[in-house]
């Protein structure tokens, strides 16, 4: 298991239950050294807008999940919502 696995299985799950186009859902986990991964999100463009959310409170939550599974691993997570 690579450094930042969870975090990365975590965040795809959430995405591909909110996005609408699953398919089109990628998560690239990337270690930003010192403990610290980063998961850069792809999808669809009209899923972005549901990934992220009014006022960004989906991006926010899913950020949130993506901490405390973080925390499993003994790291710390940065979620990044790319098109």
């Amino acid at each position: 298991m690579s450094q930042g696995d969870i975090v990365g299985r975590v965040v795809e799950y959430e995405c591909k239950e909110i996005a609408e186009d699953a398919e089109a859902v990628t998560v690239e986990v990337i270690d930003d050294g010192d403990d610290r991964v980063v998961a850069e999100v792809h999808a669809a463009k009209p899923d972005m807008g549901r990934l992220i959310g009014r006022r960004g409170r989906v991006a926010r939550a899913i950020r949130t999940v993506a901490s405390v599974a973080a925390e499993e691993e003994g790291l710390n997570a940065q979620v990044e919502f790319l098109d």
